[in-house]
Parts: C-alpha cells; sequence; structure tokens
C-alpha cells in the first residue's frame, strides 16, 4: 500500500455511486480512475487491511506489443504475433474475442498509464513470448508494488474515494435482475449502498481450499502464491445472482517458488528471462526454462526430488532488481565462484561447472542444441558472484471465473447479460486458456480494468 495513501473510514461510505468498484487491485483501480475521468461517481471497496490484492505480488512486467517503448528498445514487434503465441500458449482454448480485445489494446494501455506518470519503460521476456514484450519500469523495480503504489497516487490525486476493511456481502437486484447495488460488512455496520453499475474485480481464488478441492481436489495440498484474499469472493457474489461459472479447473501451477519456509515467496518469471538457468538436484538442466509455466512446472514435478534451482550471477542479478528482496529475506544461496557455490548446494562441482560452461557456449553461439531455448540468452553465467534459489511450483493463478463478454458484462447460464454487473481481471474466465504466460495478467488488469470503466460509464449514461 502507498504509505501517503489512506483509506477512508466505512463512516464516509455514501447512500448511492453510478459505479461501485469491489477489490482494489489493478483491475479495480483502473477501472475506478478511468470511470471517474469520466464523470461518473464511484467507490471503490476492499475487504482486506492493504489495498492492492494480488497485483503486489506481481514480479515481472506487463506485456504489450507494437509499443513505442519497445521500438526504443530496437524491438520490431506486431499484435498478430502476440495474439497467435498467447493463443498457442494457452492450449488453444482462450476466448478468441476476448484475446483480440486484450492484444490490441495493450499498447494504448501502456500509453494510458504514461499518461498518468507511470512509466514503463524497461522491456525482458517471459516464458512463451518470442519477442521483449513484458513492460516494467526503468528502476526495474517488481512491477507489482509499482503500478499499485502509482494508481494510489492517481487515485488520491483524484479524490477517488477507496474503504477498506469494508468486504461486500451480497450483490442486489431489482425485480427484474438488474444489480442495482450492494450490501456491505464492515465490522458491526452493515449498509446498503445503491449503485447503478457493479463491477467485481475480486482476483482468483488460489488461496481459496473450498475452491480448489472442488474443482482441482488433485492440488489440495499444493502451497499457493496468493494473498490470503484471493478466496474466490466474487465468484460467490455472482454465483449468487445466476452468473456462470467458466474453465474452473484451469488453475496455473507457477514452476518458481522458494516455499522452504512458512512464507512462500514467488521467485519472478524476469529472472530466467533475464538469463538464469535451472538445475535438477544432480547440478543438471532438464527443460526449456522459458517454455510455458504448464511445461516447466511439469518438468520440475517429475524430478524425483519434484523441486530444482534456479542459477545465475551478478549480471543477471543486476538485470532483475527482486532478487535484492529474495535475497534480503533469506532466499538466496551464495557463492564467490561456481565451485563455492556447489559447495553450499551439496552438488557434484563438476556437473554444475560442464553444465555452466555449456550454457555460456550456447548463449555465444545463440545456439542451445540441448533445450532449444531462444530466448533470456543476452548474457551468459559469467560474471562473479554466483548464486542459487532453490524452487518448487506453487498454486500462483485461477484462469477460470466468472463468464464475461469482451464488454466486461457478465453473463448468465443462458449465454444472457446480467444487467448492471460486471467483471474484470482474474475474477473472470476465458482470456488465458490452459495457461497464462508471464506478464499477462498485469496488463489484463489496465486493458480490462479500463474497459469496465468504459462500459460502466456508457450502461450509467443510459447507453447500452
Amino acid at each position: 500500500m502507498a504509505e501517503k495513501f489512506q483509506p477512508l473510514s466505512v463512516s464516509k461510505l455514501d447512500d448511492s455511486y453510478d459505479a461501485v468498484i469491489i477489490g482494489s487491485g489493478g483491475t479495480g483501480l483502473a477501472a475506478a480512475i478511468q470511470a471517474h475521468e469520466l464523470g461518473l461517481k464511484v467507490a471503490v471497496l476492499e475487504k482486506e487491511e492493504e489495498l492492492g490484492g494480488n497485483t503486489n505480488r506481481a514480479s515481472s512486467g506487463m506485456n504489450a506489443a507494437e509499443t513505442n517503448v519497445q521500438l526504443h528498445h530496437g524491438v520490431i514487434d506486431n499484435v498478430g504475433d502476440f495474439y497467435r503465441e498467447t493463443y498457442k500458449d494457452g492450449g488453444r482454448l482462450n476466448d478468441k474475442d476476448m484475446l483480440g480485445y486484450f492484444v490490441y489494446h495493450t499498447a494504448p494501455a501502456i500509453d494510458w498509464l504514461a499518461d498518468h506518470d507511470i512509466k514503463l519503460d524497461d522491456i525482458t521476456v517471459t516464458g512463451g513470448m518470442s519477442k521483449k514484450r513484458t513492460h516494467r519500469p526503468a528502476s526495474m523495480a517488481p512491477i507489482g508494488g509499482f503500478l499499485v503504489n502509482s494508481l494510489l497516487e492517481v487515485v488520491a490525486k483524484e479524490n477517488i474515494p477507496v474503504f477498506n476493511r469494508t468486504k461486500v456481502i451480497k450483490l442486489l437486484q431489482t425485480d427484474d435482475g438488474r444489480v442495482n447495488g450492494v450490501e456491505v460488512k464492515s465490522g458491526d455496520l452493515t449498509k446498503r449502498v445503491n449503485a447503478k453499475a457493479v463491477i467485481l474485480a475480486t482476483g482468483g481464488f488460489g488461496a481459496s481450499k473450498e475452491y480448489i478441492e472442488r474443482f482441482r481436489p488433485d492440488l489440495k495440498d499444493y502451497k499457493t502464491t496468493n494473498q490470503p484474499g484471493a478466496t474466490g469472493d466474487g465468484l460467490k457474489l455472482a454465483e449468487n445472482v445466476g452468473a456462470e461459472l467458466m474453465q474452473m479447473n484451469l488453475v496455473q501451477v507457477h514452476p518458481t517458488v522458494q516455499q522452504d519456509n512458512p512464507h512462500v515467496y514467488l521467485i519472478g518469471e524476469a529472472v530466467r528471462g533475464e538469463g538464469a538457468i535451472l538445475v535438477n538436484a544432480d547440478g543438471q538442466r532438464f527443460v526449456n526454462e522459458l517454455n510455458t509455466r504448464k511445461i516447466v512446472s511439469n518438468a520440475i514435478t517429475a524430478l524425483p526430488e519434484h523441486s530444482a534451482y534456479l542459477i545465475f550471477d551478478q549480471g543477471i542479478r543486476d538485470r532483475a532488481k527482486a532478487i535484492e528482496f529474495y535475497d534480503k529475506v533469506g532466499l538466496v544461496v551464495h557463492g564467490d565462484t561456481i565451485e563455492d557455490l556447489v559447495g553450499k548446494l551439496k552438488m557434484d562441482p563438476a556437473t554444475l561447472k560442464q553444465t555452466v560452461t555449456t550454457w555460456n557456449q550456447a548463449v555465444e553461439n545463440h545456439d542451445d542444441t540441448e533445450f532449444h531455448r531462444t530466448t533470456g540468452m543476452d548474457r551468459g553465467i559469467t560474471k562473479p558472484g554466483f548464486f542459487a534459489i532453490h524452487i518448487a511450483p506453487a498454486i500462483h493463478y485461477t484462469m477460470g471465473g466468472i463468464h464475461i463478454t469482451p464488454k466486461t458484462q457478465v453473463l448468465d447460464g443462458n449465454g444472457d447479460i446480467i444487467k448492471g454487473l460486471f467483471a474484470a481481471g482474474e475474477v473472470a474466465g476465458g482470456l488465458h486458456g490452459n495457461n497464462r504466460v508471464g506478464g499477462n495478467s498485469i496488463a489484463e488488469t489496465i486493458v480490462f480494468g479500463r474497459q469496465a470503466g468504459q462500459q460502466v460509464t456508457l450502461y450509467a449514461r443510459g447507453l447500452k
């Protein structure tokens, strides 16, 4: 949460708004800013103490194609490739209309952020992408906290009311089924708030034992990278008014999660995007590290130990600033040389040294004959010191959710629009297919957050 930003007390919550936004992650904040700037009276409601939701935990960046930022870095990209790669990586299960809207609106989303002085001027690459299209701040800071704090600065400047510790327990409806408000609970207070429209921006269900057991019982014992509030509240609210849920069995397991301590830490894809490799307990590579998350996770799970090590050097560390945080909380093993590092990892020194030597030759020749990796090869593992992080897969993202149109309108089981109800971000299903590409969820928060803000404005103006 931004240090200077103070959410309002529920006592300041008005009886009525044009639009109520449930959830204060990237989607909710983008929707609120967009709708407010188009003239709506809006309020953001957050059940947790801390603002920002799962967005706070995002680390790699925001995917976009055909941006000026890419051109400044000499990257020539096109939206068609972005579409095709995302569709293929999603097992061709992505909603084509949603995906089409998404890829064509990523570059305008980068511009919209820049218009609000939120500049993502550096780029990297994530698994499943052929080009550097993962935008991040020039400081290379993790995208999540940077984005939440920056959006909250805009919210503060524009006096958009945000309420924390305010849980929506029910959606209100008219006799003909139109959603026209919410019932909230904060401490001992329960209050009804009228609204012309409601936007669900509540995130996914990656921290919900109930939903995971219901839809993916095989993952019920997995740890999760999600913040504790990611319990599928928006799905319950939507189900209670007849919304259809889709693809709920499609749950993403992130391959690189440090989980040796009670607190689970996601190690962002940017570490591999900047050149890190994965090795097994014997010090050998076993997979193309920048294949899709699904393939990399399955390869790690198939190892006898069900875990692996990220190996990188100071040069890679300099390009992935999140590593400073990982080190600060004690996740990084250090070595002055590869031999020194190996001693601490209890591996055969000759094996890891050979693995690194072979990899460095592959980088030099731009040819990974072992696993056919083609991206994240801008630098080898050559610059002292040398580092390792122990990782294993964990529940990370839920691709399924509420069935929506590309206009973020919520659909019921008959495919009819539930008037007055909109949903965007991880709470909605369909965009990612069976595998979300790293960097696409932050892009989704801005692209579909803005879309929700625009569509509720049209709806509130009486233009359907």
